[in-house]
């Protein structure tokens, strides 16, 4: 399975007419989507930020002239609507990544995707601070709850995307709590948040992210 991560930044003031126009194009997108295989796709919203993460086989069907033209009249329909910040014909980057043990059974999985933004060009030390959570699992397979869990760059941005099996969480314990405190109290150097993951921790007030679409 091959993961794939796209964002979006919708223009000043075209918040509505970039969801309806969503809407007008809906089925047509997801036509292209199934003669590509694109599977698990999910499109996520806060403030003017939209976010959306998609699955293909390795070894399945590769856009071609015929679906590329298909797609971007699409993208002219919405033209002045929105800008990529990471669009379908680039790679957004891979900054960590807890894969685990994937559920197929989507249905008692619960979603936790953030966004955040770095305060400067800090993405190699976001890396590095990630890589060594990789590090520390020494290789073994995280067996949840958390699974499928990425989180990408593109610009400034930061996507986080993570399946959550519900039926293996427990309450966290004052140590698990503490340990969250103190690694997010040191990621605020570098970054500042969006979506309202932290808000218990800063005193802030966010909106937490809306799903405006899925398809499978």
């Amino acid at each position: 399975m091959e993961r794939h991560a796209v964002a979006l930044q919708i223009s000043a003031g075209r918040f509505n007419d970039f969801r309806s126009g969503l809407g007008k194009i809906w089925n047509r997108l997801t036509r292209i989507m199934d003669d590509l295989e694109i599977k698990n796709f999910s499109l996520w919203n806060i403030e003017d930020l939209v976010f959306g993460y998609y699955e293909t086989d390795e070894t399945g069907p590769k856009p071609n002239n015929h679906t590329r033209k298909e797609f971007h009249t699409l993208e002219d329909e919405m033209a002045g609507t929105f800008r990529w910040i990471s669009g379908p014909d680039s790679e957004m980057r891979l900054m960590y990544h807890d894969f685990g043990i994937v559920r197929p059974n989507k249905e008692q999985i619960r979603h936790r995707v953030f966004v955040t933004r770095l305060k400067g060009s800090y993405q190699e030390e976001y890396k590095r601070r990630h890589d060594g959570l990789i590090e520390a699992r020494q290789g073994k397979t995280d067996p949840g709850p958390d699974s499928n869990f990425s989180i990408w760059n593109a610009e400034d941005f930061i996507f986080g995307y993570d399946e959550i099996d519900v039926t293996m969480e427990k309450a966290p314990t004052e140590q698990d709590n503490r340990d969250t405190v103190a690694w997010e109290t040191k990621m605020l150097e570098i970054m500042s948040w969006y979506t309202d993951d932290v808000d218990w921790i800063t005193g802030e007030h966010h909106n937490h992210i809306v799903r405006i679409g899925y398809h499978n």
